[in-house]
């Protein structure tokens, strides 16, 4: 294990030299304004100063002011536009700035709303008939308020103006971009892999990068376009087993590809549905009851903590298909799916919709409010041979492949839950079976079953806001019997601890490490350590 650490410390200075560098604070000196007293003034008004909210509520009368004195040689005007043309609002307190008296920059607002509301009756043939003397007093108000009145206009000008950039500038009017850039150094020692080879131990650098674009028609459904490039080797690669996988590589030589293309939308107040192209996982559809480790960014460290293998990993090669959910209440939802690979375009046999690998499955989730909620899930998976892959790469080699390649199906069960005994404090919990079955070669009928469980246990707002200390650990997916008498002859467990660091809004730094006991569950396999530093940046 030192030899692991000594070769970290090496590289942490870098990686963490090139993360702070990155959220150094602006010394940048902001430019001044030259903005008049009289457009300060009303600005002034236009914030809130007398309610909560700011809003402002019509008034039908000139004494509902009560800050407006009867004696002012304005009061009549006031009366007769308020009462005339209902055109000057009031807070709901009846005042225009709660004890302080109507200013002159307050009043200047009032009347050019009145005189915006005489021009459109005008304009439409609605005027109410003005006297001579109303007249009149409209024009000494006018004159009396010429500068403020000017000083609105240049604001209203110049706020058009901004809008106007904006509207040609701006991106799409249906559609945001978010990205995602996780930079990791991480290696992994050990004496040797669990078939007795040494390890590769080089610590290496590598990143992901991910942009999602994130359209919406109707503003409560979502059209999710990612486009993802990474350039993980791969840590069961150097140590010989799945279970050291992080859980956020990515390969494929940093290439641009579509890693995900799915649309959601409502069907009423209670149900949705998806419909996917490429890229949709039970996990998009699933709630994983894992909320503070699930993400490949800012969760767990190890492929495995993320969440439930035995159910949101299930399918081995997810990506196309429908999925739908109906909540019962705001307490019980049901969550159905059939998904399918990427090689559903593919009519060739062993592909298509349903000739290929599948998953199959339902969901029931329980919400007690913000502090307890579990779920529990069946799938049914089907995977033709040299495709197969039921652990999701995080557990043994026999837990993936139970009939060495051979087509499989199979039947996934799974409980995973949270539970917040504490406002800064939250525990979960998974636990997976899957019972598999030979569809073809020498072990053909044969049935073959899985155990995997986890938990986990996060501490919210550890050393500042929004910062996190989580420890999680458990039993990687492990073939526990089989018909052939073929099964693993060890656990494979994996223990992990880890700091987020949340630096910024927008930044997050997360140095974590975790040991894997019985690498591949393998008894008498030496314990494979992995170290790692991710620095995650979301825009």
């Amino acid at each position: 294990m030192s030899k692991l650490f000594q070769q970290l410390l090496k590289a942490t200075p870098v990686a963490l030299g090139a993360s702070l560098l990155a959220v150094s604070p602006s010394f940048a000196q902001e430019a001044t304004t030259n903005t008049s007293e009289i457009l300060q003034e009303i600005n002034n008004y236009s914030k809130d100063s007398g309610n909560q909210n700011g809003a402002m509520s019509q008034v039908n009368s000139v004494s509902q002011l009560r800050d407006v004195s009867p004696g002012d040689w304005a009061f009549e005007a006031l009366r007769n536009l308020v009462e005339r043309y209902g055109c000057i609002a009031g807070y709901p307190d009846r005042t225009f700035r709660g004890n302080k008296p109507l200013t002159r920059y307050e009043f200047a607002a009032g009347l050019n709303s009145c005189l915006q509301q005489i021009e459109r009756l005008i304009g439409t043939g609605g005027d109410r008939g003005l006297t001579e003397e109303e007249m009149s007093q409209v024009q000494r108000l006018t004159q009396e308020f010429q500068a403020e009145l000017a000083a609105l206009g240049a604001r209203v000008d110049n706020l058009e103006a901004r809008v106007g950039v904006v509207e040609k500038q701006q991106f799409s009017t249906t559609t945001k971009l978010s990205g995602e850039v996780i930079m990791t150094a991480a290696g992994a020692y050990g004496d040797e892999r669990p078939d007795g080879t040494n390890i590769d131990d080089n610590v290496t650098f590598s990143d992901r990068v991910r942009l999602n674009l994130n359209t919406s028609f109707t503003g409560k459904d979502l059209l999710r376009t990612r486009l993802q490039a990474g350039n993980f080797s791969g840590l069961a690669r150097a140590t010989g087993t799945d279970m050291a996988s992080l859980g956020h590589e990515a390969s494929g030589g940093n290439n641009v590809t579509i890693d995900e293309l799915y649309y959601r939308y409502p069907l009423g107040s209670k149900a949705k549905i998806w419909v996917g192209a490429a890229g949709l996982d039970i996990d998009d559809v699933f709630n994983t009851h894992n909320p503070y480790f699930e993400s490949s960014g800012g969760g767990a460290m190890s492929r495995f903590n993320r969440y439930n293998p035995a159910v949101y990993r299930s399918g081995g090669a997810e990506g196309v298909g429908v999925a739908g959910q109906y909540k019962f209440s705001d307490s019980i939802a049901l969550t159905a799916l059939y998904l399918t690979g990427s090689n559903a375009s593919d009519p060739s046999n062993t592909n298509g919709l349903f000739d290929g690998s599948y998953t199959a499955g339902a969901q029931v989730d329980f919400n007690f409010g913000k502090n307890l909620d579990f779920g529990l899930a069946y799938l049914h998976t089907y995977q033709p041979g040299g495709k197969v892959n039921l652990s999701g790469s995080t557990g043994s080699t026999l837990a993936k492949t139970p009939f060495f390649g051979a087509a499989t199906s199979a039947d996934h069960f799974g409980l995973s839950g949270q539970w917040k005994p504490a406002q800064k404090i939250s525990l979960g919990a998974f636990g997976g079976y899957v019972n598999a079955h030979a569809e073809s070669g020498v072990y053909d009928g044969d049935n073959a079953d899985t155990l995997t469980w986890g938990a986990n246990l996060a501490l919210l707002d550890f050393g500042g806001e929004g910062n996190v200390l989580g420890f999680a650990g458990g039993q990687a997916p492990t073939l526990t019997s089989s018909d052939s008498g073929i099964e693993n002859s060890g656990n494979g467990y994996i223990i992990e601890a880890q700091y987020r660091w949340q630096v910024t809004d927008n930044i997050q730094i997360t140095p974590a490490a975790y040991v894997i006991l019985e690498p591949d569950s393998v008894d008498g396999a030496s314990e494979i350590w992995v170290g790692a530093l991710r620095t995650t940046f979301k825009f």
